[in-house]
């Protein structure tokens, strides 16, 4: 068995590879050449279906069928003069992946071969949808589903091999209306938040018409080399290591973060940014991350519904790209023990159509006021529904990164830097500030200081689960396996929540406050009282932190199926329903679709984690004693002190009879757990009951690995898979 790790070890040591060329000339010039963008629009339709579709773009009209058919025949005549011949509806079904069907160009009519995409292809398609997730939406044997096209994300063309293929992004619902896909909840928790922000803008500026969601999405992943990776079963099934004793040299040194980045990852990193430059996707960062054989990329912001689709996308290509050079992306939060886990920092942000972030500071008091207004209302919003946005980052991979030292705890909270919070504790102290005809409102109100004391004077917390960055909240806690969709529709929903209920407020507040400034100061006083509690500037990995959370009342759900259950809570239900972005029916659907892949994941973990411990491991720790007792009968024999020799076989026979116990026992749990039909319940059973014996049993594999002989050791070593490039 362990001739295949030396044989990985060999092909990974002795790589070659050819140099990739990226296109000449500036990357501007090759940037979105494989989108069908505004410029292409403008260049391909007619300026009358040009202005309907930009209409339908930016104010969510619906498209009539005559603006889809020549939309369609332009797209057709752009694609095929590319060289592709199929096109696809792309979605993203309730699986983590994204899905296609690829259908032809190309048809007969009346014998005659032509090629034919009309308006009602480009619109709507009806893929078979029996065998997606839905959560108990309907029956296995109803499988109708319809994908229908999403003008706001532009199409695109994508080549494998020799193929090109025009994807025209789309969201994807049952036949009864339900959503079954991360695209529509979005769009529609990003529409909610565009009219709850535009109203609240009315208040400081009457020309502001639409407030558009941003993200940026900080990508971190691990790269391998490919026959290692093959080598491992367990990064094959699992996508990370059950298994691997830590090595004498790790991430102590600090000499991988912002180090020299190598040759051949260089390379890599070449071709996967260009061929996502192509696509619109605006990579613009790369670096060495914290642990060895770790790396990021990160793209500029984008408007949030575009930017979920190119980070998917982004995943996408960085995995084929990575087959082409012999090396294996690592997305897993947690693929190594004892070493930094990957996230999907999410950056986000709001900003008007008349071009002002409303979450960045200026020098007018009358801006600070609206900048302030946002803020507040966002610190808010993660405090009424801290449990919620908990709930949108769990999974079986992330609970594993969560509160390790490296990432943030899974205790919600909000850090802003001290000169920030400090403006907050003044605005909510001077609480009775009389204003009088003809007085400096904002001067009185202290909202003129906010831009000399904030700008750039406030420090980054890379331990807090949510920071203000200066113009933008960074979401840290979301998974790197994550679609970022879901965690940015809750975060939407509750920003908008909050919002409406500030309106509402200010109106009655207004009703007695001639002042708007004070009326809204007053607003913005009560809303700090509430929720300073989740205002927190310290080390969120402290262990004083999690007993001062206690205190305040804050939840500590340090696993999935603790932080699932939120969603079945009836007020979680009514918040998305008010704003149209779940039903009751859908929001209960994905909770048990989230409770079940729980299941399955940790389900074949422990499979993989048996078949490893019993087939790979302990053969080879019984062949391996088996020649100790052999070299002890000799040692008898010439009369020489076999002392030591006797105490490892003993030390291995009790890590043996160890690691088979505690592999019954887990697959007496997990037969167990599979008898609860309440997959609430079942989830629960696997994460208590079966999970545990995960880390009892790799304790003792672990321990082999370092006393067996390394001649006969079969799973590539940590030291291997991680500094081997």
């Amino acid at each position: 068995m362990a001739q295949q790790r030396f044989d990985a070890i060999k092909e990974a040591a002795s790589r070659q590879y050819e140099v990739y060329k990226r296109p000449e000339g500036k990357i501007s010039d090759y940037y979105g050449e494989n989108v069908f963008g505004i410029e292409e629009m403008r260049a391909q339709l007619s300026s009358e279906v040009f202005e309907r579709l930009i209409n339908c773009i930016e104010k969510g009209e619906r498209i009539d069928y005559d603006t889809a058919d020549a939309v369609a025949t332009a797209l057709k005549s752009w694609a095929m003069g590319r060289g592709a011949t199929h096109y696809t509806h792309w979605f993203h079904p309730l699986r983590g992946t994204t899905a296609e069907k690829h259908d032809s160009f190309f048809e007969l009519r009346n014998g005659l071969a032509m090629e034919r995409f009309k308006g009602s292809a480009l619109v709507q398609q009806e893929p078979d949808a029996s065998s997606f997730p839905h959560g108990g939406i309907r029956s296995t044997f109803e499988a109708r589903g319809y994908s229908a096209w999403d003008p706001s994300s532009p199409a695109f063309l994508y080549e494998i091999a020799d193929a090109v293929t025009l994807c025209i992004p789309t969201i994807f619902v049952a036949y009864t209306g339900e959503a079954l896909d991360n695209k529509a909840p979005l769009l529609k928790a990003t529409t909610a938040l565009d009219k709850a922000a535009t109203a609240v803008c009315q208040y400081f500026d009457k020309d502001v018409t639409r407030v558009t969601v941003s993200l940026g999405a900080e990508q971190e992943y691990f790269l391998i080399d490919k026959a290692l990776y093959n080598a491992r079963p367990d990064l094959l099934m699992c996508g990370r290591t059950l298994f691997g004793h830590s090595p004498s040299r790790g991430q102590q040194l600090s000499d991988h973060y912002f180090g020299s980045i190598p040759r051949r990852i260089t390379n890599f990193m070449l071709e996967f940014e260009t061929e996502a430059l192509r696509l619109g996707i605006p990579v613009r960062t790369r670096h060495n991350e914290v642990a060895p054989g770790q790396f990021e990329v990160a793209p500029q912001f984008e408007e949030v519904n575009l930017a979920v689709d190119h980070n998917v996308l982004l995943m996408d290509i960085m995995e084929r790209v990575a087959d082409k050079h012999n090396l294996r992306v690592l997305l897993h939060e947690k693929p190594f023990k004892a070493i930094n886990g990957s996230g999907k920092h999410n950056n986000w942000a709001l900003a008007t159509n008349t071009g002002k972030n409303l979450l960045a500071p200026t020098s007018k008091a009358k801006d600070n006021l609206q900048f302030l207004t946002f803020l507040v209302c966002t610190i808010k919003a993660v405090h009424d529904y801290a449990d919620v946005l908990r709930a949108s980052i769990a999974s079986a991979s992330n609970d594993l990164r969560l509160g390790g030292h490296e990432a943030p705890p899974a205790i919600m909270s909000v850090f802003l830097g001290a000169q920030l919070t400090s403006v907050i504790e003044e605005l909510e102290k001077n609480s009775n500030v009389k204003v009088d005809k003809g007085d400096n409102a904002y001067m009185k109100l202290g909202i003129s200081k906010v831009p000399e004391i904030i700008l750039d004077n406030t420090d980054r917390n890379r331990t807090s689960p949510f920071a203000f960055t200066g113009n933008k909240f960074e979401f840290r806690a979301v998974g790197s396996t994550a679609i970022s969709s879901v965690p940015m529709t809750v975060l939407n929903t509750a920003v908008t929540e909050v919002l409406v209920q500030f309106k509402t407020d200010l109106d009655k507040e207004l009703e007695k406050e001639d002042k708007k400034e004070v009326a809204i100061v007053n607003i913005l006083r009560k809303y700090i009282k509430q929720s300073k509690s989740i205002l927190f500037e310290g080390d969120n990995y402290s262990e004083e932190w999690v007993q001062e959370a206690k205190k305040r009342g804050l939840s500590n759900f340090k696993t999935t199926p603790e932080a699932l259950a939120v969603y079945r809570k009836k007020e979680v239900g009514k918040l998305f329903a008010a704003h149209s972005v779940f039903s009751e029916v859908e929001l209960d659907a994905r909770t048990n679709l989230l409770f079940d892949e729980y299941v399955m994941k940790v389900q074949i973990e422990g499979r993989v984690a048996g078949d490893l411990a019993l087939n790979h491991v302990v053969p080879t720790a019984i062949k391996y004693q088996n020649e100790l007792m052999t070299n002890m009968r000799g040692l008898k024999e010439a009369n020489v002190s076999s002392a030591y020799v006797v105490g490892l076989i003993k030390e291995i026979s009790e890590h043996i009879e160890a690691i088979v116990n505690k592999v019954d026992a887990m697959t007496e749990e997990r037969k167990k757990a599979n008898e609860i039909e309440d997959i609430d319940k079942r989830a629960t059973a696997y994460c208590t009951k079966v999970r545990p014996y995960f880390e009892d049993i790799r304790y003792h594999v672990d321990k082999l690995e370092v006393l067996v002989d390394d001649e006969d050791w079969p799973l590539p070593k940590y030291r291997e898979l991680l500094f081997l490039k």
